[in-house]
């Protein structure tokens, strides 16, 4: 039965490639690193790519599908180094953020592509091509062709950093004849938490360590949290950030503060560059007026009560929680699951969350126990709450302590699962 579901499977993929590639082209007008090497998403790769492989390069395969996994994925690269002296890179993505943002991570040697479409055919080039002595997804990344493809030529499969929310478990019980195959012919799964755990044996997987969550091991950047907490210092008012703002949030935000009236500096940094442009223009429809970061020179502009900062840039994320006072978690407050709050407590930047957080579920949780961060229903509640918060210097410290200290308490992920990683490679 599970033969015939993942032929009719391959089947849809298979049909589906021209609207692929029609997506791909709608996508790649507002971004257009999704333009980049296509032909690279069904496993055809460009003459020169091919002769500037190393000779007998022994991949370790990570694929990471965007930014968030990317950053990871970083961690653990960083980690896989230490322990795999003259490790050669393999790294896969499926959006463009992710790809930018893995460019970081290239040494000599190392190579950087598409994530391939999931048909056998692809699949099948991509394995062929690069033959990997190992592949790595990240956190819940699950094709069940690439799944058979590893299983047929032998290369051991596993899922790092692996989270499952019970939302996302119940959607694959739906599909349990394509999926349970899948999960079951990895070589490990690494999850972060023990519920997470419990999610992956009963859909099959082979547990083998709950490591905790690779993003509390990564490195801030130091440069850039000492010139936001500079920044900060010379402002006038407090600074409330919106990070990782997603669609529909900015909105409420903008709506409330029409009606209310706080002393405070607000900054939105939304979570998809490709909103920069539309989020400026929804802040000036309300009546705000819009200072954007690409605009600033030594320092931002002086705070005014009737103006908003944008931050429209990327990888900046430690100068803006640096920047800020206390942050809003962006896609906590539609269901989308939220966003990863670490990175705001590695910062000293306690969190308001709203109440759809289940893509960081454990950390939420944690963060809140620790005092790192508090737990809201509403938008408006987020900005009364914030605003309390930073009104108070004793609370406030407080809260930037225990986000600190909640970062630190944590850490440990990275070399644990490098060193498994290392064992099934030996």
């Amino acid at each position: 039965m599970s033969k015939l579901v993942l032929s009719l499977y391959s089947a849809v993929m298979w049909c589906a490639q021209p609207f692929l590639r029609l997506k791909l082209a709608r996508r790649g007008r507002a971004e257009p690193g999704y333009l980049l090497n296509i032909e690279e998403r069904f496993g055809r790769y460009q003459e020169p790519a091919v002769h500037s492989l190393p000779k007998d390069p022994q991949f370790v395969w990570i694929h990471a599908v965007s930014l968030g996994e990317t950053r990871a994925a970083g961690v653990l690269v960083a980690a896989l180094r230490l322990q795999l002296p003259g490790m050669t890179l393999l790294l896969t993505h499926g959006t463009a953020t992710g790809r930018a943002e893995g460019e970081k991570l290239l040494r000599a040697g190392d190579v950087q592509v598409w994530q391939v479409w999931d048909t056998v055919t692809a699949t099948t080039r991509f394995i062929q091509h690069f033959q990997p002595r190992m592949a790595i997804m990240m956190e819940t990344e699950l094709w069940p062709n690439m799944a058979a493809t590893c299983a047929k030529f032998q290369i051991p499969l596993v899922i790092a950093n692996a989270r499952m929310s019970e939302k996302t478990y119940v959607q694959t019980k739906k599909f349990d004849g394509l999926a349970r195959p899948a999960y079951q012919s990895l070589a490990a799964v690494y999850p972060q938490s023990a519920a997470d755990a419990q999610r992956f044996a009963k859909l099959g997987a082979p547990l083998a360590g709950v490591f905790g969550n690779l993003k509390f091991d990564a490195v801030v950047e130091a440069n850039q949290l000492e010139k936001g907490n500079n920044w900060r210092s010379k402002m006038r008012r407090p600074i409330v950030i919106f990070a990782s703002s997603r669609e529909g949030e900015e909105l409420a935000l903008l709506q409330y503060l029409q009606k209310k009236v706080f002393d405070v500096q607000w900054m939105i940094v939304p979570r998809h560059p490709q909103r920069f442009e539309g989020v400026a223009a929804l802040i000036t429809q309300h009546g705000f007026k819009v200072s954007k970061r690409s605009d600033w020179l030594d320092q931002p502009d002086i705070d005014d009560a009737n103006t908003i900062w944008l931050g429209d840039s990327l990888g900046e994320m430690a100068l803006y929680y640096g920047m800020s006072d206390v942050a809003l978690l962006g896609g906590s407050f539609e269901p989308l699951g939220g966003q990863n709050l670490i990175e705001a407590a590695a910062c000293g930047c306690p969190v308001v969350m709203g109440p759809s957080v289940f893509n960081f579920s454990q950390a939420a949780t944690l963060a809140i126990e620790s005092g790192a961060a508090f737990a809201v229903d509403s938008i408006s509640q987020a900005v009364v709450a914030a605003n309390a918060m930073v009104e108070s210097t004793t609370t406030l410290e407080a809260a930037r302590a225990a986000a600190q200290q909640f970062a630190k308490s944590h850490q440990g992920a990275a070399e644990k699962t490098a060193a498994a990683v290392v064992q099934l490679l030996r």
